[in-house]
């Protein structure tokens, strides 16, 4: 399973699914992350986390715990 985690800076992709449950999952549906919604990854903090990414015209920083739950094409 490819996930956001995995993008490295200038990747587009679609969400395919959300994984996980409770407050992270809640999380990252709030911030706009659902099946379908497209994602490119901007770029990648020095130490590998966050990363910074691009959804519905607004930027986001996700933490590794979060980007690992969203899976992609």
């Amino acid at each position: 399973m490819k996930t956001i985690k995995d993008m490295k800076p200038g990747d587009e992709t679609v969400v395919i699914k959300v994984h996980g449950t409770g407050p992270i999952r809640k999380r990252v549906l709030d911030m706009g992350i659902t099946k379908g919604a497209k994602v490119i990854a901007v770029k990648r903090a020095p130490l590998g986390d966050p990363i910074e990414v691009k959804v519905r015209d607004y930027e986001l920083s996700l933490r590794n715990k979060e980007a690992e739950i969203v899976e992609i094409e």
